[in-house]
């Protein structure tokens, strides 16, 4: 409103011009008629009430009854006729009007605001009235946002005009009170309602989630809990039920109550297995004849590598130097995508589709700073209103502090390959080349990054009217804003171009409180690269310079946590490289008790004749040696190695092949040679009766593994390739060369030769051939306690009481991996995740991807899309929206930012956004002053539809290239430059995205969580609108494994369990009940795995599943040698047989894995990787332990109990190829 219009108001003078009529009608009034009477304003009144309307119009026109009520609130003050009813001119200067008194409506306004509260800004996601009301949009109201409309506080009123509401008449005037529309009423023109988005009661009912199902439980106890309980003391009762009636029994039934219990002659023991003179079975027979091929082939092999040990050890070091070879091309994969992501998984391939049209998304450099000094204060404003509190952190000579820090960043030059690299050579810069300012996501870029600007004050003698404290609580309404409502005039929108959003650059606070945040938040966006490792050299460079400096960093006032993008990547490294020493520790420990516990120390004086520490490391290096071929051999394939490999499988390998070597070694040792048999036929005898069951173990891991590799997640399926084809070859070269080494050591212990220095021979002694000390204490003391009567019912109850418990608590295992733990103890990145669990308020950017096909020319593909005027109510933007309503549940925190939306906005020909040079057709920038710029479309009702076709196309690409500034706010380059990706020769629209974000997001359950109701948002979208939709955040890659982590943990542990099952029963001579045994076995330790990790609080992850499937191999090893060693025993009964076994194979297992395991697991207690602690100390002690407890306690039990009888096959066998001998055991291991 101009002097003229007051004039007109005060004097009566009316102004006719037809012109501004015209105007008036259809552009800025359309609707309002008054017949013949005159206008009271002229065509330059209307043209500076249309530029001092932009921004409103720009944004609220999208909602068109809100959009017409403002107008009728201006057009009625401009220009009415009957303005002099309810306009007062107050104040004059001369014969110009300064000031003006506005009688409205309290109906009028109420029904104005009502119908505008909602309309939102798609480039910002926050409503349009943060933008317009000066204040943030929970704080505005009718009253306030009129007030501040004509205040000149503004910068677009050229006048105070004061708004007096009333719904009755004041002083002698009417207050102006027009008919309103309602949101959801369409107008006369046509116009439609507006769309839920912008209006909540055009929505329904508010959308209720789903109601969480309450805990499973049973009489308010966890109901896993209650089934357990039941069900093992229902077997207690069963089991104990059935042994003390089986004693009673048999008590009764032997005639002297001194019989012997364990009788196997007595027909009612439960010992009792009569083989009868029964002829042996078809199976039976079958199975002896493979056990002998087996036999008869290994014994062969190894007569012939004893009897030519330099030809299989020289082809041996061939080979492993062949494949070792290979290493020469390995790489070693750090990143974590390529780790944790298949490349053909759902995740991987639409990050890889994001990257591809979009870019990869930027990597980023943070700063979450707060104080320790406790001066809350108060800012009471001058113009009235409530006094704000203020925290520490806002303290004006801490913020010049940290605008120091900030700046200094900012000035940081790094250098890669001799040139320098500065911030600006790789920030994030969206206006670039028209303003190249780094994107810094920071409330100081309120302040333009000034101290100045912080400094600046409006005051007098005597008060201050404004300062940062004002401007500060401004901008956090409207971060958009170029002009505060100070007396400062202060812009809010940073020097890069775009709004600082304080949910981002703030933290600590509560609900929007912002003055009450506790940290801030300083963010760095820097460009990412795919394919060129230049620039993304250079990026890494002043990166690393970032977290040297910071390093260096202090302040006495100020805390400072901080990342880089690099930062996580370089920690673990460093954390990898800090624990080689742990590593080689344990590893040296574990070699030192192989070399001295394999020998068997007759006496003193012949300590060095008979230890083993030559043959020990031998064994050891046949280890690595087999380890190395592995990762040679997949290195020449091009297959990467990860650090789990590195790390995991040659502590798997030497349990494997230690517990192989001790068997092999201790059976010799215990073995007395036949009358004329030599060397080599004892040691070919010897393979031939170990081996066997050293290829039942390996060939059952190798199959397990390879089974294993089929596993979707990259880190598990390469560490079983690599873990199957180092355990098979372990096995081949312990067959081979080890037992030549073996040939040779006896050899030289036979001529009284020492250890090592084998130049040098003792004189000839005569020796007594004796037992070891762990071979006597199984034999003698350990097998028979506890297969004792009385004991094995009390280790039956133990071991299923340890089982049910474990089931009970497999569904209470966590799933995901706390980044923390994947940290050093001292780093310095456990500060920021710390601060960011503590501060963060708003959780990652989720992308929303249209791909590429729909047809946005057409008003169908554009009505399945935005979230507009006409625009579907199932469509794209509005899913979105009203999953934001629902947000605690959804996690989807805001409504989406629509660059369709807002190029409908900006091509209106209200608006002054779409302007071309008439004679190029080139764009031509709201800010240019040109008569020959004229507008994109005609003020006629087509042209105020929205775009199809060609015209669509034409004008897309320069919303996409204007800058937004303070003629236009709704240039698209700044927001939306990568989020529509143009095809190319005016291809048209290919693929789009709208962003938003999810709510905090502080855990893994948290990001699991968001990830799925991402993609089920995303599916019911493409489903609504018929045409491919997905969601996409940075993190989704890292978490997608946690959506079937359970079902490919039972998949890759239920294969492993059918492998060794398969194998086991073809190597045990087809003997199914005893693979059964395994079986069982095996699944009970990896069950009680689950409840150790429920217990010792270890989530389930890729790590742990590694680790799960390492223990289904190593767990092996505890439980095949001793079912194999019971199924050929020639003993009677069940208890003999499986005391014979245990006795027998019980000090080599427990020797070879348990000692050598448990000396090297406590080393990595000490370690400062807490990953090492939780998932290799913790689970490797568990796995060691459960294994050492079923294999060496529970299945000797459990054979005695249920093991299956002789094969009588095999017995007569084994009776037929001992006679005549002077051999007291039948069998020797």
């Amino acid at each position: 409103m101009g002097p003229a219009a007051g004039r007109c108001a005060s004097r009566g003078l009316l102004f006719i011009f037809l012109a501004a009529t015209v105007y008036f009608r259809w552009e800025l009034c359309p609707g309002y008629d008054y017949g013949n009477r005159s206008l009271c304003c002229n065509a330059n009144q209307l043209r500076t009430l249309k530029g001092s309307l932009q921004l409103p119009l720009q944004f609220l026109s999208r909602c068109p009854a809100c959009f017409y009520n403002l107008m009728n609130l201006f057009c009625e003050l401009t220009c009415s006729p009957h303005q002099s009813q309810f306009t007062k001119a107050t104040k004059f200067n001369g014969s110009n009007v300064m000031e003006v008194q506005y009688y409205i409506g309290k109906t009028f306004a109420s029904a104005m605001y009502n119908a505008c509260s909602d309309v939102q800004a798609p480039s910002s996601n926050v409503k349009a009235l943060s933008l317009l009301c000066g204040k943030v949009a929970q704080e505005c109201n009718a009253t306030n946002w009129i007030q501040y409309m004509f205040s000149t506080s503004n910068g677009q009123a050229p006048f105070p005009i004061i708004p007096i509401f009333s719904d009755v008449e004041v002083s002698g005037f009417t207050p102006m009170n027009n008919k309103t529309y309602a949101c959801t009423e369409g107008l006369e023109d046509g116009s439609g309602p507006c769309s839920c988005q912008d209006c909540t009661n055009a929505c329904g009912p508010k959308p209720n989630p789903p109601v969480v199902p309450p805990p499973w439980t049973i009489f308010g106890v966890d109901a896993m809990n209650v089934i357990m309980w039941f069900s093992y003391l229902s077997f207690l009762l069963v089991f104990l039920g059935a042994v003390l009636g089986a004693w009673c029994y048999r008590k009764r039934t032997v005639m002297s109550e001194y019989g012997p219990i364990l009788d196997s002659n007595n027909p009612l023991s439960l010992n009792s297995d009569d083989l009868g003179q029964a002829s042996p079975s078809c199976c039976e027979t079958l199975g002896e004849r493979f056990e002998n091929f087996l036999r008869v082939l290994f014994s062969s092999w190894g007569s012939f590598c004893v009897r030519n040990p330099f030809v299989v050890i020289l082809g041996s070091l061939v080979l492993v130097v062949a494949f070792s070879y290979g290493l020469r091309y390995m790489r070693i994969t750090t990143d974590p995508v390529e780790l944790w992501s298949s490349p053909a998984s759902q995740a991987r391939q639409e990050k890889d589709y994001f990257d591809s049209h979009f870019g990869p998304f930027f990597r980023t450099a943070q700063l979450i700073i707060t104080t320790s000094t406790n001066n809350n204060f108060t800012y009471s404003p001058y113009f009235g209103g409530s006094d704000v509190p203020f925290k520490p952190i806002f303290d004006k000579d801490l913020l010049h502090q940290v605008l120091d820090l900030q700046l200094a960043v900012q000035s940081l030059v790094a250098t890669y390959e001799g040139q320098n690299v500065t911030l600006k050579d790789i920030c994030v810069a969206p206006l670039a080349p028209y303003n190249n300012n780094c994107t810094i996501l920071s409330i100081l870029n309120y302040f333009q990054n000034s101290h100045s600007v912080l400094d600046h004050i409006a005051r007098d003698e005597f008060y201050v009217y404004a300062d940062f404290h004002s401007h500060f609580l401004y901008c956090v309404s409207a971060p958009a804003s170029l002009n505060d409502t100070t007396l400062l005039h202060d812009p809010c929108l940073g020097t890069f171009g775009g709004p600082v959003f304080p949910w981002l650059a703030l933290g600590g606070y509560d609900e929007t409180n912002y003055n009450n945040a506790t940290a801030l938040v300083i963010t760095f966006p820097l460009n990412n690269y795919l394919n060129d490792s230049v620039r993304l050299g250079k990026v890494l460079a002043w990166e690393k310079e970032f977290i040297g400096f910071m390093k260096n960093f202090s302040n006495s006032n100020l805390t400072v946590a901080f990342s880089a993008e690099r930062s996580v990547e370089d920690e673990i490294n460093r954390e990898s490289n800090s624990d080689i020493n742990t590593i080689l520790i344990s590893y040296i420990i574990m070699f030192v008790y192989i070399s001295l516990a394999l020998g068997h120390i007759h006496s003193f004086g012949m300590f060095l004749v008979d230890s083993k520490i030559s043959l020990g490391i031998a064994g050891i290096l046949i280890v690595l040696s087999s380890v190395s071929s592995s990762l040679g051999i997949f290195s020449y394939f091009g297959i990467p190695l990860t650090l789990i490999v590195i790390e995991v499988i040659p502590f798997l390998v030497l349990a494997v092949g230690v517990d192989n070597i001790f068997i092999i070694v201790q059976t010799l040792q215990r073995d007395d040679r036949m009358p004329n048999e030599e060397l080599h036929q004892q040691i070919g005898r010897i393979l031939g009766d170990v081996a066997p069951s050293m290829f039942l173990s390996s060939l059952s891991e190798t199959v397990a593994f390879f089974l294993g590799a089929l596993s979707i997640m990259p880190a598990v399926r390469t560490f079983s390739l690599f873990a199957g084809l180092a355990i098979f070859i372990d096995f081949l070269l312990q067959i081979s060369c080890f037992v030549s080494l073996l040939g040779l050591d006896a050899k030289r212990q036979e001529r009284n030769r020492l250890d090592i220095c084998c130049c040098v021979k003792l004189p000839e002694s005569q020796q007594i051939k004796s037992d070891g000390i762990l071979f006597r204490f199984f034999k003698k003391i350990y097998a028979p306690v506890i297969l004792q009567e009385w004991v094995r019912p009390i280790i039956v109850a133990v071991f299923v009481g340890m089982l049910s418990f474990s089931i009970a608590a497999v569904n209470k295992v966590q799933i995901g991996l706390d980044q923390k733990l994947s940290m050093p103890d001292d780093s310095y990145v456990l500060d920021y995740f710390k601060n960011l669990s503590e501060y963060l308020h708003t959780g990652a950017p989720v992308y929303f991807v249209v791909e590429d096909g729909l047809n946005y020319t057409s008003l169908d593909g554009q009505d399945a899309v935005c979230g507009g005027v006409g625009c579907n109510n199932n469509s794209l933007v509005q899913q979105v929206y009203t999953a934001s309503l629902i947000s605690n549940y959804t996690t989807i925190a805001y409504t989406p930012s629509s660059w369709l939306d807002d190029y409908f906005d900006w091509i209106k020909p209200q608006s002054t956004c779409c302007r071309f040079y008439n004679s190029t057709g080139e764009f031509c920038n709201a800010s240019v002053i040109n008569p020959s710029c004229v507008s994109c479309r005609p003020m006629t009702p087509a042209g105020k539809e929205r775009p199809v076709g060609e015209e669509f196309m034409r004008f897309l690409p320069m919303f996409l290239s204007d800058n937004p500034n303070p003629k236009c706010g709704k240039g698209g380059h700044a927001a939306y430059a990568t989020a529509v990706d143009l095809k190319p020769n005016d291809g048209g629209v290919g693929a789009t995205y709208f962003m938003t974000y999810h709510t905090i997001l502080k855990d893994s359950p948290d990001f699991i969580n968001a990830l799925k109701m991402g993609r089920v948002l995303a599916k019911n979208i493409s489903q609504s609108i018929n045409h491919k939709v997905f969601a996409y955040s940075v993190f989704y890659v890292f978490y997608e494994q946690y959506l079937t982590i359970a079902y490919d943990t039972a998949l890759n542990l239920g294969v492993s369990l059918a492998a060794i099952f398969v194998v086991t029963t073809v190597l045990l001579g087809f003997e199914v009940w005893s693979a059964l045994m395994v079986s069982i076995t095996i699944a009970m330790i990896l069950v009680n795995m689950f409840g150790v990790m429920w217990l010792w609080d270890i989530s389930l992850n890729a790590v742990s599943l590694v680790n799960l499937v390492m223990s289904c191999g190593i767990s092996v090893e505890f439980c095949s040698h001793i079912v194999r060693a019971f199924s050929i025993s020639t003993k009677r009964s069940r208890v003999e047989r499986a005391e014979e076994a245990l006795a027998h194979m019980g000090s080599s297992v427990f020797s070879g894995i348990t000692l050598t395991k448990f000396g090297g697991i406590v080393v990595l207690a000490f370690s400062k990787s807490q990953i090492f602690q939780v998932f290799y100390f913790r689970m490797y002690l568990a796995i060691v332990l459960l294994g050492a407890a079923h294999g060496l306690i529970f299945l000797p039990v459990l054979l005695s109990y249920i093991g299956l009888s002789p094969n009588k096959a095999k017995v007569l066998a084994a009776n037929k190829r001992y006679a005549g001998t002077e051999r007291e055991r039948l069998l020797n291991y």
